[in-house]
């Protein structure tokens, strides 16, 4: 589904991704790990069109989208859920679903996904006329990721979703994942907490300073000596 061929992303002078390669098969949650600089963020920032790589191709569905606009990518398919969540804070949580939604014509469609939606996050349905800054730290990443869902995505991109959340919530959060990607949804998931993706993920890269340092099946990392150290702490 997506192919990124040897890019080179920079932020002026400061060089952040190293002829990096990646690829997410269809049906697949693939977690990209790494500490804060590791260049995941640079990597869903490019994906999106939103930082322009110097050099190297990504494919999505055959076709190339590096440099391509921002509201083209969206067109596509290819979402992603910003680090910390950055929900509309002063509207409600319908008037936040809804905008998502703005894409899109089918008005039926619409109003069928949201109900599969608020199906999928019942506490977002009790919350409905809430305003966003008016629910907790966890709801507001439901919320987040429920905006994303509403876009209708070929391919998810959650960006740190268990950022600043309590672990019970991380607990939560992840076993949504787990039920999207059961949905049919490809999922591509940047986080630090590596005990939570690798348990959820079917494999992962693992990022250090704008390269991939290891790639692997979810089953080889967790069984990977210095994975297990380093990133887990066993």
């Amino acid at each position: 589904m997506l192919e990124i061929d040897n890019i080179n992303v920079s932020y002026g002078p400061i060089q952040a991704l190293y002829n990096l390669s990646l690829r997410v098969a269809e049906g697949t949650i693939v977690a990209m790990l790494g500490g804060n600089g590791a260049g995941k963020t640079t990597i869903l920032n490019t994906l999106s069109g939103l930082r322009k790589p110097n050099s190297g191709n990504i494919l999505f569905k055959g076709e190339k989208i590096e440099g391509m606009r921002p509201h083209k990518i969206v067109r596509m398919g290819i979402i992603q859920v910003p680090e910390g969540r950055r929900i509309f804070a002063d509207l409600k949580v319908s008037e936040n679903l809804r905008l998502a939604s703005c894409i899109r014509k089918d008005k039926m469609e619409i109003r069928k996904d949201l109900e599969e939606v608020l199906g999928l996050f019942p506490i977002l349905r009790e919350r409905i006329n809430y305003k966003g800054k008016e629910l907790s730290g966890g709801e507001q990443q439901m919320l987040a990721i429920a905006r994303g869902l509403m876009s209708k995505p070929k391919l998810l991109m959650l960006d740190e979703p268990s950022l600043g959340l309590a672990p019970i919530i991380n607990e939560a959060i992840f076993r949504l994942i787990k039920g999207l990607h059961d949905h049919g949804i490809t999922i591509l998931l940047s986080e630090q907490n590596a005990t939570f993706a690798l348990k959820i993920a079917d494999e992962a890269y693992i990022l250090e300073n704008g390269k991939i340092f290891k790639h692997d099946t979810v089953e080889h990392l967790r069984s990977d000596p210095v994975v297990r150290e380093v990133y887990l702490g066993i």
